[in-house]
């Protein structure tokens, strides 16, 4: 191809080659009417196709076939303002169930965040009432950002896991499935039934400013082992997962939340790398897939993925056989802000669920124009429609347990992370007092741990100079004291200082734990230095055992840490 044709035209004829190009431009996926095959004119005829087999779904990824024809048939009867509706999932105001919203633009549902919870018991009546009130045959999605570790939308009573990189450091997809399990029973009890987790992103290091401890390490096949281990508890508890952010957000530099992401690798290198965990999520046969606002040069520059039929349709869909349901990552992000009618491109991309739009209202008509004038099939809108409520009826029961519940799951995982960088591998690190230092939630939740286990707690005092004594001259006391009441009192820590760090610059002396990425790690020289990758009590308390020496730091560095003398004990 000559070197004039622009690197969109040889990204597509790339994928082309391949034979992952869908034909046309507007995403309308029906099978092809039966015959033209040679077959002999003695052969019995086909039976004709099925509701869901014109809308060109296949089974494979949760929902049977049976199920697929009635999502199907329910899409046949609705009106065109009801189907656009249906392929929206959008944000709501306030505490009380979103009915009124759900039912005025038949919206296919709503996600949750902090705001909406005041209490698991709040978020347990709102959810009930909508679905009980929303008056339809099939579930409402209520969907909610629950990945562990900072990013966590319901607190409270509700059991604190720690970041995925905990599944990582612990390396045992047995018990990642276990734990995740435990967490999806928990939402299932207040009314969740799908969470936008877990991240299938190989982070790279510092330089990736968003992913980070989401993601559970650098090695794109152990990430791939833990994000088929997370989604499949989370399916064990009658939750629908989410693996998110197509083709992959860990190694890129700037924040979609804020603008674009570049990924300017090629597709043979991000085969090998980013995509690795999304073809295990498919081949596992994972439900639902959540693409990144990430421009991928090599396949469609500067269209985010999430907007891209070369992308979702040509990569995602054909190439690496995906026929579950793609969500789009949330559309009132930076990376997306100003370009017109996304929810259309998300859906003519190939893509079923348009997530978070700045103004439901304006976006369900928005989508009705594209259909009446011809830039979007029915057809198309139609097969989203019914693969997100077969989906959701496939996935209609679960396992619940109250919130709480997954207190010892959390504590397993943790205990199971917990990693030594520096220090001794046996017995006790720590004699006499010692005292945390750090933000109030990891300060609070290690004292608690401490008093449990026995673990002596020093004092944090603070001192200033004696008082000047009296010189008999009034003006050079005067002075003096005044010098002395500006002066700043001195911490004195009675005890081993252990610094619970999230980030920023980790000091040389006493005991350094990253509670969130392990990087700072490197930047010191203290003795010893303990990565957690959370601070939740069952995190602190899995310190609290390794100081004593009651229990041993199994863990291992999911990522690579420079400046630090080993990858773990």
């Amino acid at each position: 191809m000559p070197a004039s044709v622009s690197p969109r035209r040889r990204g597509i004829a790339a994928l082309l080659a391949l034979g992952v190009l869908a034909a046309g431009c507007t995403g309308d996926t029906e099978t092809p009417e039966p015959g033209g095959d040679g077959a002999s004119a003695e052969a019995p005829a086909p039976d004709p196709p099925s509701a869901s087999e014109r809308l060109g779904l296949r089974p494979g990824w949760g929902p049977s076939r049976a199920e697929l024809d009635l999502a199907a048939r329910r899409t046949n009867r609705m009106t065109l303002p009801q189907l656009a509706g249906q392929v929206i999932v959008a944000r709501w105001s306030g505490t009380a169930a979103p009915t009124a919203l759900v039912r005025r633009l038949h919206l296919g549902g709503v996600v949750a965040f902090s705001g909406n919870v005041s209490s698991t018991d709040q978020l347990r009546r709102a959810t009930r009432a909508l679905q009980r009130d929303a008056g339809r045959d099939w579930p409402v999605m209520v969907a909610v950002d629950q990945e562990g570790g900072t990013v966590a939308r319901v607190r409270g009573s509700a059991t604190a896991f720690p970041a995925f990189m905990s599944a990582g450091a612990a390396a045992q997809p047995a018990l990642t499935r276990r734990t995740y399990a435990a967490s999806g029973r928990e939402l299932r009890s207040l009314g969740i039934n799908v969470d936008l987790a877990p991240d299938a992103d190989v982070t790279t290091g510092p330089a990736d400013p968003v992913i980070g401890s989401r993601s559970a390490g650098s090695d794109p096949a152990a990430v791939a082992r833990h994000v088929v281990a997370a989604a499949r508890g989370f399916r064990d508890a009658g939750v629908v997962p989410v693996v998110k952010h197509f083709p992959g957000h860990g190694s890129l530099g700037t924040d979609s939340h804020l603008a674009l992401p570049v990924q300017p690798r090629p597709l043979a290198a991000l085969s090998r790398t980013d995509l690795r965990p999304f073809r295990a999520a498919v081949e596992a046969g994972l439900p639902a897939v959540m693409t990144g606002h990430i421009a991928v040069a090599d396949v469609d520059p500067g269209v985010p993925a999430s907007l891209s039929r070369p992308v979702v349709t040509g990569l995602l869909r054909q190439r690496l056989g995906f026929e579950g349901v793609v969500m789009s990552d949330a559309l009132d992000m930076g990376a997306v802000r100003g370009r017109r009618t996304p929810a259309v491109q998300v859906l003519r991309a190939g893509s079923d669920v348009v997530l978070m739009p700045p103004d439901p209202a304006a976006t369900r008509a928005a989508i009705v124009r594209a259909v009446r004038d011809g830039r979007l099939d029915r057809s198309r809108l139609r097969q989203a429609a019914a693969r997100t409520i077969a989906l959701l009826e496939h996935h209609a029961t679960g396992d619940p347990a109250p919130p709480g519940s997954g207190r010892a799951a959390s504590r397993r995982l943790s205990a199971a992370a917990v990693t030594v960088a520096a220090g001794p591998c046996r017995g006790a690190l720590v004699s006499g007092p010692v005292v945390p230092l750090g933000g109030d939630a990891a300060v609070q939740a290690f004292r608690g741990a401490a008093r449990s286990a026995g673990l002596s707690l020093g004092e944090v005092r603070y001192e200033k100079p004696p008082r000047p004594d009296r010189t008999g001259r009034k003006k050079k006391d005067r002075a003096a004291l005044r010098r002395w009441r500006r002066t700043e009192p001195v911490r004195v820590v009675d005890g081993t200082p252990v610094h619970l760090l999230s980030g920023g610059a980790a000091p040389d002396t006493g005991i350094v734990v990253a509670t969130d990425r392990p990087y700072l790690l490197g930047g010191s020289s203290a003795p010893v230095r303990i990565a957690t990758y959370g601070e939740t009590p069952g995190a602190m308390s899995a310190l609290v055992d390794v100081l004593l020496g009651r229990e041993r730091a199994p863990g291992r560095l999911p990522v690579e840490v420079p400046g630090v003398p080993r990858r773990g004990c």
